[in-house]
Parts: C-alpha cells; structure tokens; sequence
C-alpha cells in the first residue's frame, strides 16, 4: 500500500484523546491511506480500550529501541548526521525522540513517506522534529491546550516545533491567534482546524426524571473548574432547587473534590463517579438536562482549548453552562448552545444553572440550537476533510487514487513548488553541514 504521510502518535489509542482516534479513523475512510505510528501502546484499563478497526504500527519499548539503533551504528548502518548525533545528544533529556527518530527513518522510507503530522505539541511532535533535523522528512502538528500554551524545558523548545514545521493545526481560532502572537514567524502556517466528532453517536436523548441531572464530566484536575461547580451546587441548594449533580473522571483532585462535597453537605446531590466509558457517558448525556463545565485557567497557566465533552454534549442535543475561556465562545454563544458564567465565579454559574433548571423554553431553544451547530461545525467527515486539503496543500502530500475518487476537489501538488521546497530544504541542509 502507497501511504500518503504517517500519523504519529505519542500512544494511540487512548481514552482521553477519543478524538485523535476519530480523526485518524476518517482519514483512512476518505483514502488518504495514512500509516499510523504508535510510538507507546495504549494503556487504558480493558473497560476503557477503544476497540481499534484500524492497523497500528508499535514501536518497541525504549531500551529495546535504543538497543537496536545502537546496533546498527555499531554495524555502521546509519547515515552520517545519526551516526554522528548518537554521541553528541546521548546524555540530554529526552534524547529518546532522537532514537525514536532514527529508528523510525528507515521505516517511513520503505513506505515511501516524507511526510509525518502528529498529535499534541509533545513526545511525537519532538519526535517527528528529529526526523526532520537528521533525515529531512517535512512534519505538522495539531496543537491543542496546555502543549502549546505553556512553556517546557525540553532541548526541543515549543518555539522550534512551530519554526520548522511545515505547517501548524489549532483547535481553535483563539489558539491560532495566541500561536501568531508567541510566535510571529508561524504567520501564515498556523490553520485552525476544529476537533471532529460522529454526531450520529449522539442521537438527542430524552430527558427524564422528576429530578433534573447536572452532568460533567473531565479529568479531575484544576483547569476544570469542578470546585466551582460544587460550590455553584452548594449555592443551587441553598435557594432550595432541586437537582442533582454527576461528574464523570478521575484524577488527582478526586480526594479533594470529594471532600468539598462532604463539607458543603451535598454527598446527597453531588456525586463523583469515577471514569466510565464512552458508551455510558452517552447514556448520561441522554439523560441530562443541562452540561456544565466550569472552565478556569490553572495555576500554570493552562486551560482547556476546545473541550471535548461540551462538542459530546452539543451533539446530544442539551444545553450547556461554561465560561467565555479559550476556545469556548466559538462553540458556544450566549443564550445560543447553552449560558456563560465568568470564569473562577460560582455565583454567576449558579445563576446560570439556576435559570436554565427554571426556564424549560430556554433550556429546550438552547438544546436544539447546540445539536445542529455540533452537526455545523464538528461533524468528523468536515472536520478531517479540513485537514485533508491542508495537508495536501501545505504538506505537498500526493492524494491516493482512492482519495481523489471521494473527493474530487483535491488537488496533486505542484510539482515546481515541492522541488523548490526541497531543493531550498538541501541547500540549507549542505551549508548547515559544511
């Protein structure tokens, strides 16, 4: 099989990235026939493990990897910038990208690709930066929240992921925006390119119960604001509303959240249920009168982009409370999909689960509208066919006949521009090595 570039993935797949999976997925589905790389295997608990319908290629555990690459230099089978990198970088943190890299070159050229995108601005994305540096294959990357809003101490700096990728994908416009901002040489390469999801997964759901459901889910971590839910929870009791609260995740503020919850006396109306599965946080969904997630900026400065669960939510057809933070507005206005709150303000969100519990007629209006702009903006089959005519453009990709089958529209690279790419590319490679 002629594969058009590789995805490459830190692991894949994983549960809390379901829309890597979705998007890699559709990318096969429309015949651009990516190679799908997995530099770890997925470690999700069996509850939790997507069912993968599509081929993963593993790499092998560090030391082994290591191990192998430092066989073939030994049997001098490496060209001479690895050969030579090997003992320059051996001893920095997180010199494994670059034995990632080298083991990962000879791969990607017996499949014929020059070209590699992956997920995050991480452990991939530093990964496919090597390859480029030490064999010269071009690579992009989505970026999502914390990988490119904050800082890292990496030899790879965020700054020469986004200087020497071809081109750059954000979730969102707000993120497009901060990234041309950070980083002025990235005008013009950075695309937003919204995550996708199957809205036929989410049929609107039938509301039920003569108690209303508050669902939220996410990790349970700062930048996720389910402290001022539960304080927004405390304050809906307190006014004598009836509800009752489930928040879907894990992670290290369980302890804490669990013990607000017992202090403000709310172990009757609010309850943490731990991870559950894809399936079952659809079931809530279908369920639930209103989705909340209260998001804050953390102590970092991390927040999150484009969250997941409120697309999940929208597509399910219930009307949403967040805060105007990120990429939030451009999925969610005011008295449209759902209500804002200021972000880090429990009274304001109160009051806006307080008015959507009381006004059914606003709540149904808000509901409705969430479901067809979820259909608008982040069905997967446009979302991906975004980043297909990207990465054709941008990346210089070669359509497979099967894509240019289902998709007219796309266009084979030009020719004259790819050799001035790679011809420029050589030069600056020969004169940097002189």
């Amino acid at each position: 099989m002629a594969h058009s570039f590789a995805y490459l993935f830190e692991r894949f797949p994983s549960f809390v990235q379901t829309f890597v999976y979705r998007e890699a997925v559709e990318m096969v589905r429309q015949g651009m026939e990516p190679w799908l790389v997995s530099i770890r295997r997925p470690d999700d608990p069996g509850d939790l493990a997507e069912t993968v319908n599509v081929e993963v290629f593993y790499a092998p555990e560090e030391k082994e990897l290591r191990g192998q690459v430092d066989a073939d230099r030994a049997a001098r089978r490496l060209g001479w910038r690895a050969h030579r990198a090997i003992p320059r970088h051996r001893g920095e943190p997180d010199a494994q990208r670059m034995f990632e890299a080298i083991w990962l070159a000879p791969h990607l050229r017996e499949r014929g690709i020059r070209h590699v995108h992956a997920h995050f601005g991480g452990v991939a994305a530093r990964t496919a930066w090597w390859l480029r540096k030490l064999f010269g294959f071009s690579y992009s990357f989505t970026g999502h929240a914390n990988d490119i809003f904050c800082e890292t101490d990496f030899p790879v700096s965020n700054a020469q992921l986004v200087r020497d990728a071809r081109l750059v994908i954000t979730e969102t416009d707000y993120a497009r925006r901060w990234m041309e901002q950070k980083h002025p040489r990235a005008r013009g390469k950075v695309f937003r390119v919204f995550n996708g999801i199957d809205v036929t997964g989410f049929p609107p759901g039938q509301r039920a119960g003569a108690v209303p459901l508050i669902l939220s889910v996410g990790r349970y971590v700062e930048k996720k604001g389910f402290s001022d839910l539960i304080e927004a929870c405390r304050f809906l009791r307190e006014r004598g509303r009836a509800f009752e609260c489930r928040i879907v995740g894990g992670g290290p503020l369980e302890a804490r959240l669990r013990d607000q919850i017992t202090s403000a006396q709310l172990a009757d109306r609010v309850h943490l249920l731990g991870p559950r599965s894809q399936s079952e946080v659809r079931r809530l969904l279908a369920s639930a009168q209103i989705f909340a997630l209260a998001c804050v900026p953390d102590s970092e400065g991390g927040s999150d982009n484009l969250p997941t669960v409120i697309m999940e939510a929208m597509a399910a057809g219930v009307p949403i409370v967040s805060t105007p933070l990120a990429g939030v507005p451009e999925m969610i206005s005011n008295e449209g999909e759902g209500l804002l709150a200021a972000s880090g303000d429990p009274g304001q969100l109160a009051a806006a689960l307080e008015r959507l519990l009381t006004d059914a007629v606003l709540a149904e209006r808000c509901g409705k509208q969430a479901r067809a702009s979820a259909v608008e903006k982040f069905s997967i089959e446009n979302t991906t066919r975004t980043l297909k005519h990207l990465l054709v453009t941008h990346a210089d990709l070669t359509p497979p006949p099967g894509a240019q089958a289902l998709d007219s529209s796309l266009r084979t690279p030009n020719l004259t521009s790819r050799w001035r790419r790679t011809a420029g590319h050589v030069c600056r490679r020969w004169t940097a090595g002189r």
